[in-house]
């Protein structure tokens, strides 16, 4: 047995597999949020650690199988930056001053000067982030501590990706996974090293100065065995045995991307799959076997998610919380969550099952009307990678009624498909191409989602048979870690398949092709606006 472990923005989760990928048993546990003015959004390692443990224990219990068959373990998380002091000690992060709270989450933005500032000067590593760093990313991050909490910085004895802190925490290893470094860090993997004048240039030269050791010397693909294995204080944490494998982990849309792009079965090859990891944002990820330099998508990036491969990731900053974020503006939502509430359903899911009971994908014409979304709340992460972009809405009318809340969250879906569209085709025009976009994630487990995303972006799109792909991707590696399989590449096919596949629509094309026109109109406009 396999343990899959996926740490996402509001909870921590654990599946146990077998080496066929069936789940047996998950569970999941909900961990805290802080959220402060200046886009400040922060974590604590403990409370995600206690989280973990609470989930691998439920998860194990209700799989009804002896903890001792469970032969390795693998992580996934967000790419959020974890602070340490001496002894793994927390720090802390921001103005609050509290060392629990020593993560800068993912979406936190507080390093947008700095991300400006670092474009500006262009250094050559920035090709391999699609030209322009984020402030999602960990550099900017690192900048605006060392200015800002000079005390933190110089105390702080490891910077670590989250995925890298929970295998730390759990084998004592402070390897860092390919996957962090290389996609957030600004590590060079296709030449084994970090680039120094960068770092110099960007004003982290003491990183520099110390040889990295903050932030990682030794650089491992996901997948690989760390350590001795689980240690004892983990392993009695996790109510598992001492010694089974701890693999080296992904980013958590990667572990998606490991969950689905090498899944059995389907029609093409599934080199021109593109994974799209659908959850409170949303990330694509496409693997070349050579480089590709595609503007505005983040890489490319080699042996990030399939050891030997580059990979070039694009996505939305904000996906599934835009659509909860944009139905919550409605003046129906009140009445909607209450009704949803009663169903045992978030209100986006009550939307959608709305939706499909007035007749789906096909319905979209009547249902939607005049609505228009480009639903960019934190920005265009691909393949324009701008964060200041904003979210634009046009076809408002005075509609109160649940009516006009299903026609809102079905404006914004759509607008997610028209994003997803404007990325199969950057990256189309650079020689990447993509014949089928295989989903996961949260809303990408709605077959009225997948059909939606089918008919906005022109292409097909598929499932996996597995219902927690992310995490299988996570216990793929814990099976390559275990020696269970000799490799990624072979562990995939091998524990994951495809399942249903949604063509588009040819009743709907025309009707989506004018409105994707209106959609870049929209997103034009929004430029032109704001450059005046």
């Amino acid at each position: 047995m396999f343990i899959g472990i996926d740490v996402g923005t509001g909870s921590a989760r654990a599946g146990v597999f077998d080496a066929t990928g069936a789940l047996l048993g998950h569970a999941k546990r909900d961990i805290a949020i802080f959220r402060e003015p200046g886009a400040i959004v922060e974590q604590s390692s403990n409370d995600i650690w206690r989280a973990v443990s609470a989930a691998v224990r439920e998860a194990v219990a209700l799989a009804g199988i002896d903890a001792k068959q469970v032969e390795g373990i693998g992580f996934d998380a967000t790419c959020s930056l974890v602070v340490l002091g001496p002894g793994g000690a927390p720090l802390p992060v921001g103005p609050s001053g509290d060392p629990e709270r020593n993560i800068v989450v993912w979406m936190d933005h507080r390093a947008g000067a700095e991300a400006r500032e670092i474009n500006a000067a262009g250094h050559p590593v920035l090709r391999y982030v699609g030209g322009a760093i984020s402030p999602e990313m960990q550099t900017p991050k690192l900048l605006w501590l060392a200015r800002n909490m000079p005390e933190t910085f110089a105390e702080a004895s490891a910077f670590l990706d989250l995925a890298d802190f929970l295998t730390w925490k759990a084998s004592g290893s402070l390897a860092r996974s390919t996957c962090t470094l290389t996609c957030k860090w600004t590590y060079l993997a296709h030449e084994a090293r970090w680039d120094e004048s960068y770092f110099r240039q960007i004003g982290l030269g003491a990183l520099a100065d110390e040889g990295f050791a903050r932030i990682g010397r030794q650089v491992v693909p996901g997948g690989t065995a760390l350590g001795t294995g689980l240690t004892p204080e983990a392993a009695r944490d996790l109510g598992l045995s001492p010694g089974i494998a701890v693999a080296a982990g992904l980013i958590d849309a990667h572990a998606g991307g490991v969950g689905t792009v090498g899944a059995r079965g389907g029609a093409g090859d599934p080199a021109s799959r593109m994974a799209y990891v659908f959850g409170t944002s949303a990330c694509t990820l496409s693997p070349t076997p050579g480089p590709a330099f595609v503007p505005g998508v983040w890489g490319p990036y080699f042996s990030a998610m399939v050891p030997g491969l580059w990979l070039n990731e694009g996505g939305q900053s904000a996906a599934g919380a835009a659509i909860d974020h944009l139905v919550r503006h409605h003046p129906a939502a009140a009445n909607a969550e209450t009704a949803a509430r009663a169903a045992g359903l978030s209100l986006s899911a009550w939307a959608s099952a709305r939706a499909a009971e007035a007749g789906g994908a096909a319905a979209l014409p009547g249902l939607v009307g005049g609505i228009h979304v480009v639903p960019e709340f934190l920005g265009n992460r691909a393949p324009f990678a701008d964060p200041h972009a904003r979210a634009l809405i046009a076809g408002l009318g005075m509609e109160s009624g649940e009516d006009g809340l299903v026609a809102l969250y079905l404006a914004g879906m759509s607008g997610l498909g028209y994003g997803l569209r404007q990325i199969a085709a950057a990256l189309g025009h650079k020689g990447v191409a993509t014949q089928t976009i295989v989903a996961s994630g949260g809303a990408g487990a709605s077959p009225l989602v997948r059909q939606i995303l089918a008919d906005a972006t022109g292409l097909p799109i598929a499932a996996t048979t597995s219902p927690e792909p992310v995490l299988l991707g996570s216990a793929i590696l814990a099976a390559v870690a275990a020696g269970r399989f000799p490799d990624i590449a072979t562990a995939m096919p091998a524990m994951s398949e495809l399942g249903a596949i949604h063509e588009p629509s040819a009743e709907t094309k025309a009707w989506h092709d004018k409105r994707f026109a209106a959609f870049e109109a929209l997103q034009a406009a929004g430029r032109a606006i704001r450059d005046a």
